[in-house]
């Protein structure tokens, strides 16, 4: 496979330097390695072919490939512009290492809210830390009528889904009725809440998002 730039004939951009191998090279070098590495095969390019493009030798272009050298921002985008990708694209999975919470049907811990009681469960699906900390996913299950039903407030938007009975719920100066399917968003500073457990059981999602979330001491 060959372009304009394989051409014997074409102009070549002026030579890079060799580099000298850094000692102690980390994970950055090895994933452009890798990107380098990948880009190239599926480009249908040489080594050699690619370092004429990019206008180095090609035992530099050897040594970018098993992550011996570090590159300068200018060998990257020159490298970049060759195999016709963004530059950061040869970064990809450089920070791949993020928090991620699993949670198994029936083992998402248990929570006390206002109201809860017998027959009222909350149960957590999980939340991350720190700044991640932006949703509050709470599955809700009501298996037995209440007398009194507590109104909640508190910031960011709520969504609600409702998965299996039917209820009516308020927010506000509104109410629902909500049956297995339907879902409701609103400003969780309203207050809101169920008004009347129509049909038990009755299971429903909520999922809270919130802008950001206070440091966790």
């Amino acid at each position: 496979m060959t372009s304009a730039t394989d051409d014997p004939g074409a102009a070549e951009p002026a030579p890079i330097p060799e580099e000298p191998a850094a000692p102690g090279l980390g994970e950055l070098e090895h994933v452009i390695a890798s990107r380098t590495r990948e880009y190239r095969i599926a480009k249908g390019l040489t080594m050699t072919s690619l370092a004429r493009r990019v206008g180095m030798s090609k035992a530099m272009l050897s040594k970018i490939e098993n992550a011996q050298t570090s590159c300068s921002l200018s060998v990257l985008s020159r490298l970049a512009a060759a195999l016709e990708i963004p530059v950061t694209a040869l970064f990809r999975g450089i920070d791949s290492d993020r928090e991620a919470v699993f949670t198994r049907a029936g083992h998402g811990a248990e929570i006390s809210r206002r109201g809860s009681n017998v027959g009222h469960v909350y149960r957590m699906l999980g939340a991350l830390r720190g700044q991640h900390k932006r949703l509050e996913p709470l599955l809700c299950t009501l298996t037995e009528a209440s007398e009194v039903f507590p109104l909640f407030q508190h910031p960011g938007t709520e969504f609600l889904h409702v998965l299996d009975g039917v209820m009516r719920y308020v927010h506000g100066d509104a109410q629902y009725e909500m049956h297995a399917g339907d879902s409701l968003i609103f400003d969780g500073e309203g207050p809101h809440g169920p008004s009347e457990l129509v049909t038990l059981p009755i299971t429903f999602l909520t999922v809270t998002g919130y802008g950001h979330m206070p440091a966790v001491p």
